[in-house]
């Protein structure tokens, strides 16, 4: 299994056509997407009104690719108002699951009010979360799960009132690498590249993966940077191997990846 993760350059502007910008970037990267890889998309790259178009085209993405794509985030209008919500599909372009965002950050709170489901997939015999963006700030968030993740997934919309992005990506840097040690997951972001066109503040560009398992310290946060597509296979054996040692040394409370 490989998580694909994008950062590309996406617009909000009525005329942007960010899912063809992204689907662009990922058939150069020429990855060889096979039928239990995951593609995450960010936070938000659907500024369309339409749920149907969203779905239609996650969707498409998924059976032009043939493999699993977690769709981001699109804005839903209910009755009893708007959630910032996503879903995710099988490589037939199948709807395999729904999220939202939990609490909605800022300003978003005029306009959004916080879902109600918390994304648990099944993707290929792993148990996946999906969070949006700020949702990953909070830890209660994950130890909600009916069982603890193989994989976080953010989607991301990181935007930055400080001059450079180096402040915000250090921040999520650092708060990936902790929830990957202390959840034993392999954490996975994908966001707006720097510095994609938003109305009032760039975004910061701090999609990367997070890997506990690696040895190195420079190995344990791997950001896209100015790429558009990053791909990380995904060793689960090295991760229940991590787990084990680290429940062996009373780092992880009985139970909790069983």
């Amino acid at each position: 299994m490989k998580l694909i993760l994008v950062q590309p350059q996406l617009r909000v502007a009525p005329d942007a056509d960010n899912v063809g910008v992204i689907r662009a970037a990922l058939e150069s990267a020429q990855l060889g997407c096979e039928r239990n890889d995951i593609v995450l998309l960010p936070e938000s790259f659907d500024h369309g009104a339409s749920r149907e178009v969203y779905e239609c085209e996650v969707a498409a993405l998924a059976r032009r690719l043939r493999c699993h794509v977690v769709g981001g985030s699109h804005h839903q209008t209910l009755p009893s108002g708007t959630i910032n919500s996503g879903l995710a599909f099988d490589p037939d372009g199948r709807i395999i699951g729904r999220y939202d965002k939990l609490r909605p950050y800022a300003s978003e709170r005029e306009y959004v009010q916080p879902g109600s489901v918390l994304g648990e997939l099944l993707i290929a015999g792993r148990r996946v979360l999906v969070l949006v963006c700020s949702d990953f700030w909070f830890a209660d968030l994950v130890q909600r799960t009916t069982r603890l993740p193989d994989v976080i997934l953010v989607a991301a919309l990181s935007v930055s009132r400080k001059p450079s992005p180096e402040y915000s990506r250090s921040l999520w840097r650092h708060l990936a690498v902790a929830r990957a040690y202390e959840f034993g997951v392999y954490v996975g972001i994908s966001d707006w590249g720097y510095p994609s066109d938003l109305p009032l503040l760039c975004a910061s560009g701090v999609g990367g993966f997070a890997d506990p398992t690696a040895t190195t310290p420079e190995m344990l946060f791997s950001p896209i940077g100015n790429r558009s597509v990053a791909a990380h296979p995904l060793d689960f054996r090295a991760l229940d191997e991590f787990r084990r040692d680290r429940t062996s040394r009373g780092f992880f409370w009985r139970g909790v990846h069983e």
